[in-house]
């Protein structure tokens, strides 16, 4: 009686252990999932400093930073701050004494974005210009899950200012997750060239 109870037992047992492995041949593997980012509106203020040959729009979330610079009389180097991101816009501004200049830097620009090549998966390249403020000048998205800096800009007038613009985040790239926050940096950026006013 016992041997036949503790059959039962142990036959009880496998088959519960047999149901419990079965996995529904419905059943998929759940996609990756990002934690959610709630952005708050586009909000700017007027950049107006004795220290820049024009003015801009700047959101109202970034902190502007002045880089050394060995010679801030014609090139200035500064950075927009994203604290609560991570988020870094890169901007030099250079005058410009030639049409000469004016091509190197262009080169150089397009050589900042290069260097981004090999980790991206495709550029959408686009042309800016407002003839009315005199602004002309070039945006380069980055596509790709690990590229460096996925948004990159110049602006010029053609003739006596070069402002080129860099965006970088400072966390480990997967672009994917950071999606929200770059696309919403990206329209700063835009923002930036759109409101800028030479002096």
């Amino acid at each position: 009686m016992k041997s036949k109870l503790l059959i039962m037992i142990c036959l009880l047992g496998v088959c519960t252990s047999l149901v419990s492995c079965h996995r529904r041949s419905d059943e998929a593997p759940k996609p990756t999932a990002y934690l959610r980012i709630d952005l708050p509106e586009h909000a700017y203020t007027v950049c107006d400093t004795v220290e820049l040959p024009f003015t801009f729009e700047r959101s109202t979330l970034s902190q502007l930073k002045w880089k050394d610079n060995p010679d801030r009389s014609q090139d200035k180097w500064f950075t927009l701050e994203y604290p609560k991101y991570k988020g870094y816009v890169f901007l030099s501004y250079k005058r410009l004494r030639s049409p000469k200049e004016l091509k190197a830097q262009v080169d150089t620009s397009y050589r900042f974005v290069e260097d981004n090549f090999h980790f991206s998966s495709g550029v959408d390249e686009n042309r800016f210009m407002d003839k009315k403020h005199n602004l002309y000048g070039t945006t380069y998205h980055l596509k790709g899950q690990n590229v460096a800096s996925t948004y990159q800009f110049w602006l010029t007038d053609s003739n006596n200012h070069f402002l080129r613009g860099a965006l970088y985040i400072d966390v480990t790239p997967n672009n994917d997750s950071l999606a929200p926050v770059l696309e919403y940096l990206q329209a700063d950026m835009d923002h930036i060239m759109e409101s800028v006013r030479w002096r």
